[in-house]
């Protein structure tokens, strides 16, 4: 039995591509694999704390040595991580704001990517001081774009700084078996953005069926 981390980014409700295509494809996935189970968690609507003093502190201490402040700090990164550890298939709706990621899902980043939680840092290794600890799992992004052309070789290419982050942290952990769903031209509409949900839709099916 697989457990999916099923994640929204994206601020706005019926108006978000990404959140009605990540339901879309857990859906399918249910539909295909009804024995697994699923965990979600709405960052978009539900934000997530950035790190603060009191978080690095406690991030970077030993847990023996933590006041009652310092665990409550710490509390929900741990929440988080446990969540994300427990995971086999990450399904992730990540809009592109200004050619990144929402700051909310940076703030989620923030909180997983713990020293000994998901990376070891090993400071007397030399040719490789930091380890990813997540490894043997499926990732798979959903992307919403307000215009095209951010693909390899395309007119946007230099300006996306969305995908390379997300495979660099992520694969930073371990994760490097990751896909990409786009769902374009939002901001043009009409038959631009009707044929990209379509040809993103088909890539869903075609992934949950493999």
């Amino acid at each position: 039995m697989t457990h999916l981390l099923h994640i929204d980014a994206s601020p706005r409700g019926e108006r978000s591509h990404s959140r009605r295509m990540t339901r879309e494809f857990v859906e399918q996935w249910q539909q295909v694999h009804p024995n697994d189970t699923v965990t979600y968690r709405d960052i978009g609507r539900n934000p997530i704390p950035h790190v603060d003093e009191s978080w690095i502190a406690a991030a970077f201490s030993s847990p023996e040595q933590h006041t009652p402040e310092l665990r409550e700090a710490i509390r929900l990164s741990d929440e988080l991580v446990d969540e994300f550890l427990a995971a086999d298939v990450y399904v992730m709706g990540v809009p592109m704001y200004n050619f990144s990621v929402p700051s909310g899902f940076k703030a989620y980043i923030d909180q997983i990517v713990r020293v000994g939680r998901t990376v070891t840092f090993e400071p007397n290794d030399s040719a490789n001081v930091f380890k990813p600890l997540v490894l043997g799992k499926k990732m798979f992004i959903i992307e919403s774009r307000g215009d095209s052309g951010f693909h390899p070789g395309g007119r946007y290419e230099q300006m996306n700084h969305h995908d390379p982050y997300l495979i660099t942290v992520f694969g930073f952990m371990g994760i490097t078996d990751i896909t990409f769903i786009h769902v374009e031209n939002d901001e043009y509409g009409g038959t631009k953005l009707a044929e990209s949900i379509a040809n993103a839709r088909a890539k869903m099916s075609q992934l949950v069926a493999a």
